[in-house]
C-alpha cells in the first residue's frame, strides 16, 4: 500500500501557505476598513473574506438554523471550540454582527492581536480573578450596547475531539445581562485541523444553529443549572 503521509504533509504545507497569503491580505483590507468604515459594514466584509479564506483551505462549510436568528436582536452565543479555524468559521456560518471574548495572550499575537484589538473583542485572563471579573464587566457593556458576543465555554480547543467542561464565567455574565442564549454546534472541523497538530484534511464542516433560549426560560436556573443546560444542547448539535 502506498504510503500517504508524504502526500498529506505536502497538501498541508500547500494550504497553510495559500491560506496564510490569502489571511494577510484579508487582514490589510479590513486594517484599512475598521478604522473608517461603520462596524456593519466592516463584519459584513469579513464574513465574505473568513468565507473566501476557509474554502481556499478546504473547509465545505454547511449552515443550518440561521433561521433562528433576528437581524435586529442582541445575543449572547455560545458553541463548542474544535479548531483553530473555529475562528473564521464561526462569522462565515452566523449572519450577525457581533464581536467575542479571546484570552489576553492572544493580543500580542503580531498581525492577528491587531486584528482582535480592532475588531472589539473583549480580553480574558483566565488566571487572574480580578481581570477576569473586569472582563465580565465589558463584556456586559458590550451587550448593553447592543452588539453580540460569542464565546467557546470550554475555553481552549479540544485535544481529543470530544467537548471539555465549560467554565462559569460565561453563565454568570448571562444571568446578569438576561440576554438571549444561542447555542451553536460545530462538527468537522477537528477532523480538518486540531489543537497539536499541523495536518489539514479537508472536508465538509456542519454549524448547526440552535433556538434562541430566552432569558425568562433561564431565570430560575443557577449558573450551574444553566451552564449543564448549555453544555447538552451544544453536545446535541455538534453531534
Amino acid at each position: 500500500m502506498t504510503d500517504r503521509k508524504p502526500v498529506k504533509t505536502i497538501i498541508s504545507l500547500c494550504l497553510w501557505f495559500s491560506g496564510t497569503i490569502f489571511f494577510l491580505t484579508a487582514f490589510c483590507i479590513l486594517a484599512v476598513s475598521l478604522p473608517i468604515m461603520p462596524r456593519s459594514f466592516t463584519f459584513n466584509l469579513a464574513r465574505r473574506l473568513f468565507s473566501i479564506l476557509i474554502r481556499i483551505m478546504g473547509i465545505r462549510l454547511k449552515v443550518e438554523g440561521q433561521e433562528h436568528l433576528d437581524q435586529d436582536q442582541t445575543y449572547l452565543l455560545m458553541g463548542n471550540h474544535e479548531s483553530l479555524f473555529d475562528l473564521f468559521v464561526i462569522p462565515a456560518a452566523i449572519p450577525l454582527t457581533f464581536t467575542g471574548v479571546e484570552a489576553a495572550r492572544h493580543f500580542k499575537i503580531p498581525v492577528w492581536g491587531y486584528l482582535i484589538r480592532k475588531w472589539g473583542c473583549i480580553p480574558i485572563e483566565r488566571k487572574n480573578l480580578e481581570q477576569a471579573q473586569k472582563s465580565l464587566a465589558l463584556a456586559k457593556q458590550t451587550l448593553d450596547r447592543g452588539l453580540s458576543i460569542a464565546i467557546l465555554p470550554e475555553g481552549h480547543r479540544t485535544r481529543t475531539g470530544k467537548m471539555g467542561p465549560f467554565k462559569k464565567g460565561p453563565f454568570h455574565l448571562a444571568k446578569s445581562t438576561c440576554a438571549p442564549l444561542v447555542p451553536f454546534g460545530i462538527s468537522g472541523l477537528y477532523e480538518f485541523q486540531h489543537k497539536g497538530g499541523l495536518a489539514i484534511t479537508p472536508g465538509e464542516v456542519t454549524v448547526r444553529i440552535g433556538r434562541p433560549i430566552l432569558s425568562k426560560e433561564y431565570a430560575h436556573l443557577s449558573v450551574n443549572e444553566l451552564r449543564s443546560l448549555m453544555f447538552r444542547q451544544i453536545q446535541a448539535l455538534s453531534a
